[in-house]
């Protein structure tokens, strides 16, 4: 008779979190977003179960040294809205990295998770910085390698 799946908790899940750190210096934005979004939902672990938030914190060191491709920095856009009439701001990527670096990743990490209670508990597992120093050093965080694009 074959074994049944387990299908893993939340109190059990929250007991097996882990930090890690990982530096985007270099790396291609779409390509390394993807790769922490995995980490986060626990998508890398073999008790990954669709329901619970099994997944670990990710510090990103270096957010303003990320790498867009193509002509990404002039044309990819993004838009603001102060929900008053005519409120609508566009700006291009290049202006968002120049401003606030950290908004492009945690943007770009927001927009590959789900949306609804799961994906914001999700989502507040990250924590990005623009240099190179981070406040996390008492969580002990493991470095996470990422795989880097093949066209750098």
């Amino acid at each position: 008779m074959p074994t049944k799946t387990q299908m893993m908790t939340a109190e059990a899940a929250v007991a097996d979190r882990k930090w890690h750190v990982v530096d985007v210096a270099g790396l291609t934005l779409g390509r390394a977003c993807t790769q922490i979004a995995h980490v986060l939902r626990g998508k890398h672990k073999p008790t990954y179960t669709p329901h619970v938030d099994a997944g670990d914190f990710v510090v990103v060191l270096n957010a303003a040294k990320i790498h867009l491709t193509g002509k990404k920095l002039q044309g990819k856009l993004y838009y603001r809205h102060s929900l008053y009439p005519g409120g609508l701001t566009i700006f291009t990527a290049e202006q968002l990295l120049k401003r606030n670096p950290v908004e492009l990743i945690e943007r770009a990490v927001w927009g590959m998770l789900s949306k609804g209670p799961l994906g914001r508990k999700v989502y507040k597992k990250l924590k990005v910085f623009a240099g190179d120093k981070h406040p996390h050093a008492a969580q002990t965080p493991n470095e996470l390698k990422l795989q880097p694009s093949r066209h750098q």
